[in-house]
């Protein structure tokens, strides 16, 4: 008789929990997001898209899908480019394949600051960029080699110079 009484209480309480979960509002579900589909390895790619990417060859099959699939829009556009927007891209892909990772994600993190500023500001980095682009390449070496330590990074916006005189020239750099 113990046996059936329990069995009636189990019954009643699978019952009892069964009603209730039909009885409760369904959760609403967030959509899942699709996967991202798969990428083409290097040995994938037409011998155009390898000519085009070639820069980078050595760590495609490394790269996370989202950056290939950058990178093969970039392969997608480049014969409608002009000659020199080819070569910008060109250089583009060979001065991103050199860097270290972490070179990688200090630039990206830059580029995430440069889009945050306002565009007055945004424009005066530019023109600070062009400015320098523009210097002869000894000019550019000596200020690399003046550059702080990778602990510093330099500011994407240089400060302004100090008004009082005094201040200014404690601010100025010693000429070695």
């Amino acid at each position: 008789m113990a046996k059936r009484l329990l069995g009636g209480i189990v019954l009643a309480c699978g019952l009892l929990v069964q009603g209730i979960a039909l009885a409760a509002p369904a959760q609403p579900q967030a959509p899942v997001p699709a996967p991202e589909p798969r990428q083409p390895n290097w040995g994938e790619l037409s011998a155009e898209q390898k000519r085009i990417l070639a820069p980078v060859s050595g760590e495609w099959d490394k790269m996370p899908s989202h950056q290939r699939k950058k990178l093969l829009g970039v392969a997608k556009g480049y014969p409608k480019k002009k000659p020199d927007e080819q070569q910008r891209i060109q250089k583009q892909l060979k001065d991103w394949s050199r860097l270290t990772p972490s070179e990688r994600e200090q630039a990206r993190k830059k580029y995430d600051q440069l889009k945050q500023l306002p565009p007055e500001k945004r424009q005066e980095v530019k023109q600070k960029w062009q400015k320098y682009q523009q210097l002869p390449e000894e000019k550019k070496e000596a200020l690399r080699r003046n550059r702080p330590p990778e602990a510093a990074p330099l500011p994407l916006i240089t400060p302004e110079p100090p008004t009082d005189p005094a201040k200014a020239d404690a601010a100025k750099p010693a000429v070695n």
